[in-house]
């Protein structure tokens, strides 16, 4: 297993060259000039100081030749520094959002899980029930309804009529005077929202995943055979049938991590959270170059570790597949 891992991280070395190459490139070429950016939101600027921006960033070399120096850099685990003017560093921005972004993520993926498993289990052992068929609409619902439209209707109804729920960020203006316990209530308080509607746009894919799969190991022969022998139903659904039928889910879990900083771009972007979601949307709409290509190196290794974290668990839950060894015959 060991050498298997080691094979498999020394393979995301060109993987992870090949994506910065292309997201390198593709930023670059795209519409739109930092520089100029900065002149038009800055009037004052001198023409000396446009130049001096250009040079300080390389904007004025050929693409290649700024993805080599860039590629330098990243090899030393420095992104550069950001175009705007707060003078922090993209290393700065990103850890200063990341904690927000991960523990929103985190604690939506948990609640996904925990709630889609057992719906898609009870549906296959259901199936064609009134139960089957209510909760095949319900995922269904939170699948095809635009997350951003829900998240308005919410903010509307629960945070400015109801007045239940903070519609904006993730702290008070008087958070620094409350308790610890006000403090922790304050920012559940300003995550239930985006937290509740990722779940619910989320169960539909992991629940069919879990009910698709439960339904094909039911058919089984051992299932029958389990079940000749007097098992109960409980023993031969939740220790005979449960582990092989969460093989596909494993699946959607390892794929699941990038989902960390690409789902948050619409919740931290409608509910004004301070996270990675929100800062990747601004640094596109203003040019910063180094911040969009920070972003999207931690969202190529989350992926590809997500995909490696996959093939681990395979072996975990499957003991019939083993990795780096061969059987002779």
């Amino acid at each position: 297993m060991l050498r298997y891992i080691a094979k498999r991280l020394a393979g995301m070395i060109p993987l992870l060259l090949g994506i910065t190459f292309i997201s390198f490139v593709v930023i670059h070429l795209a519409p739109g000039d930092p520089a100029q950016f900065i002149a038009s939101m800055n009037p004052k600027l001198s023409e000396t100081a446009y130049e001096k921006f250009v040079k300080m960033y390389d904007l004025d070399k050929p693409v290649l030749e700024r993805y080599i120096s860039w590629l330098g850099k990243f090899a030393r685990l420095d992104f550069g520094d950001s175009f705007s003017q707060d003078g922090k560093t993209v290393m700065e921005k990103i850890s200063e959002r990341l904690p927000v972004t991960i523990w929103l993520n985190v604690a939506g993926m948990v609640l996904i899980f925990l709630f889609a498993l057992p719906l898609g289990v009870l549906s296959a052992y259901y199936k064609d029930s009134i139960f089957d068929k209510g909760i095949t609409v319900f995922v269904f619902a939170g699948f095809a309804m635009p997350t951003f439209w829900l998240a308005l209707l919410c903010m509307y109804y629960f945070g400015v009529v109801k007045g239940w729920f903070p519609i904006s960020g993730l702290r008070s203006f008087n958070y620094d005077y409350l308790s610890t316990f006000g403090k922790i209530a304050d920012i559940f308080k300003h995550t239930f929202m985006p937290v509740v509607i990722s779940v619910f746009g989320g169960l539909a894919g992991i629940s069919r995943f879990a009910r698709n799969s439960m339904l094909d190991v039911l058919k089984e022969e051992y299932i029958t055979s389990a079940r000749a022998r007097g098992l109960s139903e409980g023993k031969v659904v939740f220790t005979h049938a449960l582990k092989n039928a969460m093989l596909p889910v494993v699946t959607i879990i390892g794929l699941s991590v990038p989902g960390l900083i690409g789902g948050s771009v619409i919740f931290e972007s409608i509910f004004s959270i301070p996270g990675m979601g929100q800062l990747f949307y601004q640094s596109v709409m203003m040019r910063d170059y180094p911040v969009v290509m920070g972003v999207l190196v931690i969202g190529a290794m989350l992926t590809l570790t997500g995909n490696l974290i996959a093939d681990i668990a395979y072996a975990a839950v499957d003991p019939r597949i083993r990795y780096g060894s061969k059987k002779s015959n």
